[in-house]
């Protein structure tokens, strides 16, 4: 098969007449194990917590955080991050106990998007909002009152991932592996940032609470190794009706604005 013009010209010394090779390897950097925190009571009061305060885990939430450490059992882990936010240090919480050695660390950068004005409302009033229509429809131009834009979201998200990708190899090597706590937005546009996606697409995608979500990094390309992974498929069941869906509102085909609660 003739090389391409483009590879000869950017690589001649690594091209002959019968083989060609690049002169780098693939070479791997950390492995980013994203969870979603456990299900919240505003995911089943159908209200749009943001940063606001005092937002736990309820009765399954924490059900979910106890088994987080039994379906990552095979993992070895090097360090955790969280959001600083109360209900992804809960769901870290009996990780951590599990793993007494294991340090844990708050990054502002991944906390949940800010909401602004919009934080503690229920989803029913604001799915009557116009700018509903734009979060679902072009979010990159969405920019939420008294908050930030789902641009400057994402950008910061990213920013973090990477910052810490960086020191996790430097501190433990390339083929380590981290796990981060965070929230349903922040995830799907780091999914969509390692796919290489608009973030406009970004609700195409769905993180259900406590998921597991894998994203392997290397010099070239991140890999998407799993997405929104619950350890069952319970939540892909046929359901007439989501935990919270009558407390959010808005069409069944929109995408659940901060993650929406799972599966029953």
């Amino acid at each position: 098969m003739a090389l391409s013009t483009i590879t000869r010209a950017l690589f001649p010394a690594a091209v002959d007449s019968r083989t060609f090779a690049l002169p780098f390897t693939l070479a791997p950097m950390p492995t980013l194990i994203l969870v979603r925190h456990g299900r919240s009571t505003a995911n089943t009061a159908g209200v749009l917590a943001g940063r606001t305060p005092g937002i736990s885990l309820d009765e399954r939430g924490c059900e979910q955080a106890a088994a987080l450490p039994g379906r990552l059992a095979a993992l070895t882990l090097v360090t955790a991050v969280s959001s600083p936010l109360e209900r992804c240090r809960e769901t870290l919480r009996p990780l951590l106990e599990a793993r007494p050695g294991l340090p844990l660390h708050t990054e502002d950068r991944i906390s949940e998007c800010d909401y602004g004005d919009w934080s503690g409302r229920k989803l029913a009033e604001l799915s009557d909002e116009p700018l509903m229509s734009v979060v679902q429809q072009h979010p990159s131009a969405a920019a939420f009152p008294g908050g930030e834009s789902m641009r400057a979201m994402q950008a910061r998200a990213v920013d973090a991932v990477r910052d810490w990708n960086a020191r996790v190899e430097a501190e433990h090597g390339a083929d380590a592996t981290y796990v981060m706590c965070s929230h349903g937005d922040i995830i799907k546009s780091l999914v969509a940032d390692a796919l290489g996606m608009h973030l406009d697409l970004f609700q195409r995608l769905h993180a259900d609470p406590c998921s597991v979500t894998a994203i392997r990094y290397t010099r070239l390309r991140p890999f998407l190794l799993r997405l929104g992974d619950t350890g069952d498929f319970a939540s892909l069941a046929p359901r007439e009706q989501a935990i919270g869906a009558d407390a959010a509102g808005g069409d069944a085909t929109d995408a659940a604005v901060g993650g929406g609660a799972g599966a029953p």
